[in-house]
């Protein structure tokens, strides 16, 4: 046995001589059962600019990426920079006035898979991913039209969920800043199931939505119910991880 086996619980016997149908003994318990796994991340504070300072790439160019607050840097085998946030959280970009160019956001998740998302122009406002970066390498004007009145990219507070979140019952507790948060799908949204991913589609394994500023000292607490698809003898890499990401 390995630490990772799972546990059945018993003895429980199903069948036996008073059932003339049924089914044989079984003298292995009840399982394999799921697991609760605890998710627990302090944010930093969210930075409009802390991935690139005010700039307006023209059609097909890439901003040109430093390491803000909370943002280190690796480079990779492939010899591209890759800016590394402190949680998998949302990218955004915030223009100062009116644009209409469009953003292509590429980078990594949390476990290392090359992911990209597409961004409507921001126009005196700002705009989020919906898919959850742990690393930016580019951040691209995927447009005709150069990006105007000076736009800046950072990271914001919506936080990625580490395993595959497909309904809301499957999450036990949900604790921000040592504060109940209502399980609903305003403030948890669970996986996108689209397969193929593409770069519209949202995160593959769910995300949360903070009700509140992050700022380096509230903690996010949730208590995930891992299904048997997620963490039993048959599970799979969608059933833990979610559909491939693009």
């Amino acid at each position: 046995m390995q630490l990772s086996d799972d546990l059945y619980l018993g003895p429980v016997f199903g069948g036996g001589a008073g059932v003339s149908a049924g089914p044989s003994h079984m003298e292995l318990g009840v399982g394999p059962m799921g697991r609760i796994y605890v998710f627990d991340a302090v944010p930093l504070v969210l930075q409009t600019a802390g991935l690139a300072s005010s700039q307006n790439p023209t059609s097909g160019s890439s901003f040109t990426l430093t390491a803000g607050t909370g943002v280190t840097t690796r480079t990779r085998l492939d010899r591209t920079v890759e800016y590394i946030l402190d949680v998998p959280r949302s990218v955004t970009i915030t223009a100062a006035g009116a644009n209409t160019a469009t953003y292509k956001v590429s980078g990594y998740d949390q476990y290392g898979q090359p992911m990209s998302q597409t961004l409507a122009a921001p126009s005196t406002s700002t705009v989020s991913t919906t898919k959850m970066f742990k690393s930016v390498v580019s951040v691209t004007n995927a447009n005709a039209t150069a990006g105007t009145n000076g736009l800046t990219v950072g990271y914001g507070d919506s936080i990625g969920i580490p395993y595959r979140l497909t309904e809301l019952g499957y999450v036990v507790s949900f604790m921000w800043n040592n504060a109940a948060v209502t399980i609903n799908s305003t403030n948890v949204k669970v996986a996108d199931q689209t397969s193929p991913a593409t770069t519209s589609t949202t995160d593959v394994r769910g995300y949360i939505p903070l009700t509140s500023a992050s700022d380096g000292t509230k903690r996010l607490v949730m208590a995930l119910a891992i299904p048997a698809i997620g963490c039993g003898p048959n599970a799979t890499r969608v059933g833990a991880f979610g559909v491939t990401q693009v």
